[in-house]
């Protein structure tokens, strides 16, 4: 079924600036089969070998649609990663340059504890910066970063290779 996800993915282009070819993955998210099943095949492509986790941290926003559930199935702690300014306690902060501009992103200071074992969550790797933002701050908190999942990566943008971590992806462009 991973081709049916990717056929229910849209190209829309020129978004949100002229020149990136967004991948929208509302028709997934919208049909609960196949919501349910991106969220299973993120979960069994994590190759986490029955590694107890201890907190699923997903990154601002699409990336919290996929985090949360897997949280649960996991019996773990869920852990948002937002843009800076939309986290009300002490953070910590990580800036970094995207595809189209500019951005940071910030975590709780006591979301993870030092050891807890982590697993990262997003919806699409392009070219890094932001993977490698969370990663970043996942490893200055402690954690033992397990794994890094998305559903879409675009590989000719060699987003991997900003990431300090073993990454896995279920769809690739």
């Amino acid at each position: 079924m991973p081709d049916r996800l990717k056929s229910a993915i849209r190209d829309i282009p020129d978004f949100p600036k002229p020149g990136i070819l967004f991948k929208d993955i509302s028709p997934i998210l919208s049909d609960p089969e196949l919501l349910q099943h991106s969220i299973d095949l993120l979960l069994e492509t994590a190759h986490l070998d029955r590694q107890k986790i201890d907190k699923v941290v997903g990154i601002d926003a699409r990336g919290f649609i996929f985090a949360a559930p897997i949280a649960l199935a996991l019996k773990a702690g869920f852990v948002p990663v937002r843009k800076a300014g939309k986290l009300p306690w002490k953070t910590f902060s990580e800036s970094y340059t995207l595809e189209y501009g500019e951005n940071t992103v910030e975590i709780h200071q006591d979301a993870i504890q030092p050891g807890d074992k982590v697993l990262l969550i997003d919806d699409l790797l392009a070219t890094g910066g932001t993977a490698a933002a969370a990663v970043k701050l996942i490893n200055r908190l402690g954690a033992d970063l397990v794994r890094v999942s998305f559903l879409i990566e675009l590989a000719d943008l060699k987003g991997t290779e900003k990431i300090d971590a073993p990454v896995t992806s279920i769809i690739s462009y």
